[in-house]
């Protein structure tokens, strides 16, 4: 697969979820399978994307550790850094070494070792919801979903401006306080890559200079 081809899927698997051979080493070891989820209040009140928006939109920043489950099965772990509006970025554990990160106009895939960066549109990317300044979901991607499921909160979305064609989102939210837990993004080609979120730190500011990106030509879409 030539790089180009590969950065592309990076882009379609943004945030982490990344897949294939940049990737392909040593995995995480498999935790235990999670317990299964509460059944929500028969009184609790009905999912709302005014709450979710403004979950979204009093962060100021965030620190997290994240595991990746890729297509195949694989895992792989990392943290994840947010400042806003618009600065995102992922840091893989070794052995992986890649690096993907947002300065509130573009996204950059780095790899450390082959010391290779190549940058996109933050429009190209399926999360570019969460990087805006002020986050509306509803008008920042389509809405096909908003339910309740045992005590979680689930939001899928629909994208058809990402890199490649159309992709699928899935949020997913505590019920109680709408924290957010995870997601996984459904690439056009049908592919899902899962993103676990753990230790979160809402009250983290992190540096700025975690999300610089050198000047590089914007890869166009296709």
């Amino acid at each position: 697969m030539s790089g180009k081809l590969l950065s592309a899927s990076f882009v379609l698997a943004l945030a982490g979820f990344i897949a294939g051979p940049a990737v392909a080493q040593k995995p995480l070891s498999l935790s235990p399978a999670p317990a299964p989820a509460k059944a929500a209040p028969a009184n609790a009140e009905a999912p709302s994307l005014d709450r979710i928006n403004a979950y979204f939109n009093a962060m100021r920043g965030l620190q997290a550790d994240f595991v990746q489950v890729s297509p195949d099965g694989r895992r792989f772990g990392g943290i994840l850094y947010l400042l806003r509006p618009g600065r995102m970025r992922f840091e893989y554990h070794p052995p992986a070494t890649l690096e993907v990160v947002a300065d509130g106009r573009s996204v950059a895939i780095r790899d450390r070792k082959l010391k290779t960066q190549d940058v996109y549109f933050i429009g190209q990317t399926p999360l570019k919801f969460l990087l805006q300044p002020k986050i509306n979901v509803a008008k920042d991607s389509k809405v096909t979903d908003l339910k309740r499921d045992g005590d979680a909160i689930v939001l899928d979305l629909e994208d058809k401006s990402t890199f490649g064609g159309t992709s699928r989102i899935r949020v997913v939210f505590d019920g109680a306080n709408y924290a957010l837990r995870e997601w996984t993004v459904t690439d056009p080609q049908g592919h899902d890559t899962r993103v676990l979120l753990s230790n979160i730190n809402l009250a983290a500011l992190p540096a700025k200079n975690l999300f610089e990106i050198e000047e590089q030509r914007l890869v166009e879409p296709k």
